[in-house]
């Protein structure tokens, strides 16, 4: 890396990341830092971040990503450092600190809503005696006066916890976007709530048991259940993003003419290090001794591991598929590739943002015209004659009445429906933000391996090269292979079992007459096999046979890979492998193409081997890029049509899903993935792209529908209540008609879903494996 960068490490993760210029990156960005803000409680509260860091000095902009709680600043560098800004938010009552770890924020998320739901019991626990003493008054069911005015003081007595403990967060939020000059719903329901209450006691203090406890605890109550339901859909599925390599903590590294185990943390560049077959490689470096046979899907997203030569660059997060291996390290902890890839990931998240913004920025305005109006009909009132309590009883209904409750369900609620029907049809929907900007995509793009097809290499054909029968080919090809763990061996062991089994064949007979004497797995090239009547197989490349003296003819670039199978250094058979694309996947990307949507196939595979399964699901030329790295894959999603979908299932596609507007996670994808990944499908195949992106389609108008009710509720409510005396109750009866319109709507979402057709099961096994280098 190239330029001036400063870095901080908690638990590996860097919480400020600056850079002056990276020449190596298509991320290149001057003056940006990130960051994690502790303390939010709602939406309105990162708008008010946001709006308290833009008005400083040098900051230009300042992004907060509500559900990760990651802030993003812009500006001047010396604008950017963390105590300014950190001295800033705490003046709100915010923190400033490292990105979450990833046991800190699936403790946040737990805690949250923990947090939420004891309040919420509370609520309705006293909220339910407040409501029936004010119920027994307004109906007259107590015989004497002195009686009414006992139910009023048992009526504030219940509301006592619910006005303080419970609906201490509102006062806390309220208070602090007012004070950034962003007040949200939680301003107002405060002032509301407050205002009821201090009307009560007023009207108590007189003697007068016509008291508006129950106002305030409705208040509290519904917007409690809002942002619960908010809550629940904006982190259901939500999970901090994972390492994308979470290397040893010990490894083995040369030193005193020995193999000694030390601290990864300690070992620096120039180190030898020994990792043994199977396991990933700890950090970036380069072969020292001996060639490596590989598992490079981390990094280039290849469908079959590579043999590597002495002096070859190596990377963290590749998998050693060979003998014990040796490297020379390059990068130390903390400043490896993957290491690199996951700060990107950390700045596409919080470059994203969130649906539920349009619903305060609306509460925004709708809470100082409120006030307004309040204010305004308590002077009107009073001066035109009507006694002072009566006037502040009016308005409290204008206050009441204008509380945007409908506003804060409107999204959640339509999300949280929408969910539901994309679960039932096989599509988990993780961030419901996400609906709104998958209704508008403009282009979708997928990965190769393990997305559009299943993942493992399939043997297409054998060709024999011998007058052997097929049943001795089947013998002595299963016999070679046994006990490899070579993906393409294991392919032709499959095809052999496969053959076998559809001409009814035991597979107590599938070779095991012939006496295996000794094998020899050769990492990256081949098997060859010693049999006990003394003949020597050979099962690998053509060049590695061609290299054992067996003759072979010249191969093509079909795009296909090949396995040999050679005896005695005689060529017997040839078996040609390949991908085959999932089920429907030709219909569903002719479905999306018919729609309009710009397509693409992204691929670290070979050309070759892209262009194949491009011609077999209907991709044109010109969409495929194959030998495309996870930041040249991220570059492509950039410039395509916005917003962009893209679907991938390995390591390579992380930060390819971060910088998609849409990330969508396949079946069998690796668990990074699948909880980085804005959506998940849970059938195989990309059949549930085209089923989400159509329910999207009608979620979105459902959130349309609702932000329109809620909207046109508050306006005719404020005219009626600043127009007419509306008691309190009725405005709360009105706000809560509101509510329920808000969910029948969205409930209709649910009702009306129409059901995706079942698509026929299929097995699936997922891994880095297909076509061979």
């Amino acid at each position: 890396m190239n330029g001036a960068i400063s870095r901080a490490f908690v638990s590996g993760f860097p919480y400020a990341f600056r850079m002056d210029a990276i020449s190596d990156s298509q991320f290149e960005r001057q003056g940006e830092a990130l960051y994690s803000v502790q303390g939010l409680w709602c939406t309105s509260c990162a708008l008010a971040v946001e709006a308290q860091l833009a008005r400083m000095p040098g900051v230009s902009a300042a992004s907060v990503h509500y559900p990760s709680a990651t802030l993003l600043v812009q500006g001047q560098p010396q604008a950017l450092e963390e105590a300014r800004l950190a001295a800033a938010l705490s003046r709100l009552g915010y923190r400033l600190g490292p990105p979450e770890a990833i046991g800190d924020a699936e403790a946040r998320l737990d805690a949250e809503s923990r947090y939420l739901t004891l309040r919420l019991l509370m609520a309705v626990a006293f909220g339910m005696w407040t409501m029936l003493a004010s119920l027994l008054i307004y109906a007259g069911a107590m015989p004497r006066a002195e009686l009414d005015l006992i139910m009023a003081w048992v009526s504030g007595a219940f509301a006592l916890p619910v006005v303080t403990y419970v609906a201490l967060p509102f006062y806390r939020a309220g208070w602090r976007t007012a004070r950034a000059w962003r007040p949200g719903m939680d301003a107002l329901v405060a002032l509301g709530a407050l205002t009821a209450v201090g009307v009560s006691l007023w009207l108590l203090a007189r003697g007068s048991p016509e008291v508006y406890f129950d106002t305030a605890v409705m208040l509290v109550t519904l917007l409690l259940v809002g942002r619960l339901v908010e809550t629940l859909c904006r982190h259901r599925g939500l999970r901090a993003l994972q390492a994308l390599h979470r290397p040893p903590t010990q490894v083995q590294r040369w030193e005193a003419d020995a193999w000694q185990p030390c601290a990864l943390d300690s070992v620096a560049v120039g180190d030898r290090l020994r990792v043994e077959s199977g396991e990933a490689l700890p950090l970036d470096g380069t072969l020292s001794d001996a060639e490596a046979l590989l598992d490079l899907s981390p990094l280039t997203g290849e469908s079959a591991p590579r043999r590597c030569l002495p002096g070859d660059a190596v990377a963290a997060g590749c998998r050693n598929l060979g003998a014990a291996l040796v490297f020379e390290v390059t990068a130390p902890a903390g400043e490896c590739r993957l290491d690199r890839l996951r700060e990107q990931m950390w700045w596409q998240q919080a470059r994203k943002g969130e649906l539920q913004r349009l619903a305060d920025r609306f509460a925004g305005w709708l809470s100082p015209l409120a006030v307004v109006l309040a204010l305004f009909t308590l002077v009107a009132t009073w001066l035109a004659g009507v006694p002072i309590e009566e006037a502040w009883v009016r308005a409290l209904s204008v206050l009441v009445v204008a509380c945007p409750c409908a506003v804060g369900l409107a999204i959640p609620l339509a999300g949280l429906a929408g969910s539901g029907q994309a679960l039932e049809r096989g599509v988990v929907i993780r961030d419901p933000g996400a609906f709104e900007t998958l209704a508008r995509i403009r282009s979708a793009a997928f990965d190769k391996t393990g997305t559009l097809t299943a993942g493992e290499p399939q043997v297409q054909a054998m060709h024999s090269a011998a007058g052997l029968s097929e049943p001795e080919l089947l013998a002595l090809a299963s016999v070679a292979a046994r006990g490899s763990e070579h993906p393409l061996a294991r392919a032709v062991r499959r095809y052999v079992q496969d053959v076998r089994d559809a001409r009814g064949a035991q597979d107590a007979g599938a070779g095991g007459e012939l006496d295996i004497v000794q094998a020899e797995e050769v990492g990256g090239r081949g098997r060859q096999v010693a049999l006990g009547d003394g003949r020597e197989l050979r099962l690998g490349s053509r060049t590695w046979l061609a290299e054992q003296g067996v003759a072979t003819e010249q191969a093509g670039d079909s795009g296909e890979s090949e396995v040999l199978l050679a005896c005695d250094g005689n060529l017997l058979a040839r078996f040609t492998l390949g991908e085959t694309a999932l089920p429907g996947t030709s219909e569903t990307l002719a479905e999306l193409r018919r729609e309009g949507l710009a397509l693409a196939l992204i691929s670290g595979d070979r050309a070759s081997a892209v262009r194949r399964l491009a011609d077999a699901v209907g991709i044109k030329a010109e969409e495929c890029y194959a030998g495309r790295s996870p930041e040249a894959k991220a570059k492509l999603l950039a410039a395509m049509p916005q917003p962009s979908l893209y679907v991938g299932d390995g390591l390579n596609d992380v930060v390819g899903l971060a910088t998609a507007s849409v990330g969508v996670a396949p079946l069998g994808a690796n668990t990074t993935v699948q909880e980085g990944a804005s959506v998940a499908l849970l059938k195989p195949g990309v059949a549930g792209v085209e089923v989400a992106w159509r329910l999207a389609r009608r979620t979105r108008r459902v959130m349309r529908q609702n932000l329109v009710l809620s909207g046109v509720y508050n306006l005719l409510a404020l005219g009626l209540a600043v127009a007419m005396p509306i008691p309190p109750l009725v405005a709360v009866l009105a706000m809560v008609a509101s509510s329920l319109s808000v969910v029948a709507n969205s409930a209709r979402l649910a009702l009306a879903g129409e059901r995706e057709p079942e698509q026929p099961p299929q097995s699936r096994q997922v891994g880095a494996l297909g076509t061979a280098p």
